[in-house]
């Protein structure tokens, strides 16, 4: 349930889910409130004035206080239509300090539809139930027989000349005992053909009726996370999700360590065991969720990028970072998911989203296929952010991809407190342009205890905004604050002092960590420009940009433009795609109609090769800015910072 807090005086509201934190909708706002716990409640500054109801406690508020209806924003969470008055800030002298102007503004995830389309519910597998005649003298053809003639009575006329071929010598194995043990009455596993028109294949025979199960596993396979999401079959409906970090993290957290990692004696197959035990685990969690056996999982359908899908298959990834960059394979075979040591039912396949290129892998080929750009008549921009960056721009007549190495920074990589975005991360932050004091909301409002990707573009931008920092990534020397000092490695500014901290030390940003970010963003931006000058083309073309990943939940539009990680342009342009990786497959083993629009899309793509681009280096030099040395690119970020 979704409900409305206004912020007073501004008149700014926010629409937020029930159950959400009042600092956390002050984030989503852009409104600033005065919170430097992360949302821990200990440091009792984020007092506010509530109109509605709420749930909350007292903490350490003063009774006289509470009694007046003032509660701290980190413990009140929206039950109702609220209204808050943010208290006015003064200095020890009592001199009234300038508010804060809402500046921020989040991804917009309006009409998904429009990319996405609708599906239908029309797997790739299907269940068919049948009571069979036991054999007599009189009718006493084989077991295999005895099915395909049961099989050819039960469909439908127009459908008896699909005579299904079956699986050998596995399914003759075990079907003489399943039938008699059933008494005869079995349901059929069913595998469609990858092109219309093509037989099926019966895969398993399971005793009694289990038409009801019917599930198919969506997976991810992120170079940091995996997700999963199990599908009801049967009406495209999500059931259960889960993910995990891939397992492969502790051999090196980007994927040339990995391939590097890969060539060591036993390391292939060490990798390939780590990914297979995420898998499991998210198997094994969503099974659990769910009361189910991983043998009830009838299908599963895969997307990662080109290394991570070779290390799942077991194939040498050698060869991927040596020019001229080829991959083993392209087209990945349907596989057994069983013989990977992925826990399911020996008849289970595994379907992975074919690569493009060496860094442009499934994962992209099915989120440019989820949210249809090859069918479109609009030039889309598709921007998956992360430590390999990739990138697509085109439309219906013409796709041309690029992956660019971005660097760990968005995923907390190369920050002195940099971390992945769990529990006491910052997320989300603000100064207050007069006292420079911060605003922060961690992953889970606890006590800080790191910087997430998200958290360090609001930080830099906020930072810049505030002429805290200079466009070259500088801190200024004469601001009257303890915050920014001189430390060890140079100036930096204190995000949490280490009495409000739960690592019992100073939370800082350094100089060294704004110039890594500026690196990774700085390579992304290179990207999106070469990629669309090979085409002709420029920013102002775009009709759509499409954020995907996970990362761009967490994402601030009007931040990530400030720094000059996105582009300059009409915010209505920009969409939130999310997961897209795993609602491509999502969608594919939901509709068959769909699933077989995916090679059409893949060859459609065409790849270009950054690393070795000169056109590329050239905007990559120019964009070791904030956020541009040419600042007619970013005109909204100009007149803020001229403001």
């Amino acid at each position: 349930m979704k409900h409305t807090v206004t912020f007073l005086p501004e008149s700014v509201t926010a629409l937020v889910n029930q159950g959400e934190s009042l600092l956390a909708a002050a984030a989503k706002a852009g409104v600033y409130v005065h919170a430097c716990c992360g949302g821990d409640g200990v440091c009792g500054k984020c007092k506010v004035l509530v109109k509605g109801e709420v749930r909350s406690d007292k903490g350490n508020l003063k009774q006289e206080d509470w009694d007046k209806g003032y509660r701290l924003a980190c413990h009140s969470f929206v039950e109702s239509d609220v209204e808050v008055t943010i208290p006015e800030l003064t200095t020890k002298g009592g001199k009234a300090l300038k508010r804060k102007p809402k500046t921020t503004r989040a991804v917009s995830a309006k009409a998904l539809d429009s990319l996405v389309g609708k599906w239908q519910a029309d797997p790739p597998v299907s269940k068919l139930y049948l009571e069979l005649p036991p054999p007599t003298m009189e009718d006493n053809i084989a077991d295999m027989q005895r099915l395909l003639r049961g099989i050819r009575q039960q469909l439908h006329p127009d459908k008896a000349h699909l005579e299904p071929h079956y699986d050998l010598p596995q399914l003759i194995k075990y079907l003489p005992r399943t039938l008699r043990e059933a008494d005869w009455k079995v349901t059929l596993l069913l595998l469609r053909g990858k092109k219309k028109g093509e037989n099926f294949r019966i895969i398993d025979v399971e005793a009694g009726d289990t038409t009801a199960k019917l599930y198919g596993l969506a997976i991810d396979i992120g170079t940091t996370t995996c997700s999963g999401v199990l599908i009801d079959l049967r009406s495209s409906e999500v059931l259960a999700e889960s993910s995990g970090y891939n397992g492969q993290i502790s051999f090196g957290e980007d994927v040339i360590s990995r391939i590097i990692y890969a060539a060591r004696p036993g390391g292939l197959k060490a990798l390939q065991a780590k990914v297979v035990g995420t898998i499991n685990s998210i198997i094994e969690d969503i099974c659990r969720q769910l009361i189910i056996s991983p043998s009830d999982i009838a299908y599963m359908m895969a997307a990662g990028n080109t290394v991570m899908s070779h290390l799942l298959l077991g194939i040498d990834p050698k060869y991927l970072r040596e020019a001229p960059y080829v991959p083993s394979v392209s087209e990945f075979p349907l596989t057994k998911a069983a013989e990977l040591g992925i826990h399911a039912h020996p008849s289970t396949r595994l379907f992975l989203y074919p690569c493009v290129a060496s860094y442009v892998g499934g994962d992209i080929v099915s989120g440019v296929h989820a949210c249809q750009m090859a069918k479109s008549d609009k030039v889309s921009l598709f921007i998956d952010i992360g430590t390999n960056g990739e990138i697509v721009v085109g439309g219906k007549d013409w796709l041309v991809c690029a992956a660019c190495s971005a660097g760990p920074a968005f995923e907390g990589g190369g920050i002195q407190y940099g971390m992945r975005a769990s529990a006491g991360a910052i997320e989300k932050f603000q100064i207050h342009p007069e006292t420079l004091e911060p605003m922060l909301v961690t992953v889970g409002q606890t006590k800080p205890s790191g910087i997430c990707g998200s958290g360090l573009i609001a930080i830099v931008a906020e930072l810049l905004e505030n002429k805290v920092i200079d466009q070259q990534g500088k801190f200024r020397r004469d601001l009257d604050t303890p915050r920014v000092r001189q430390g060890s490695s140079g100036w930096e500014y204190v995000l949490a002092w280490k009495h409000t901290s739960l690592i019992g030390e100073d939370i800082i940003l350094t100089e060294v960590d704004i110039d890594n970010l500026m690196r990774a963003k700085g390579a992304m931006y290179a990207g999106y420009q070469t990629l669309l000058e090979s085409v002709g083309l420029s920013f102002a073309d775009l009709d759509q940009v499409i954020l995907a990943g996970n990362f761009g939940a967490y994402l601030d539009l009007e931040q990530a433009v400030c720094i000059g990680l996105l582009p300059d342009i009409a915010r209505e342009h920009f969409y939130y795609l999310g997961n897209a990786s795993l609602l491509g497959c999502q969608i594919s083993m939901s509709d068959m109609g769909r699933f077989r629009e995916r090679e059409a899309t893949r060859q459609l793509i065409t790849n270009m090769e950054l690393s070795e681009n000169q056109d590329f280096m050239q905007h990559y030099m120019a964009a070791l800015f904030l956020p541009h040395t040419d600042m007619r690119l970013f005109p909204s970020v100009q007149e803020k910072l001229e403001g």
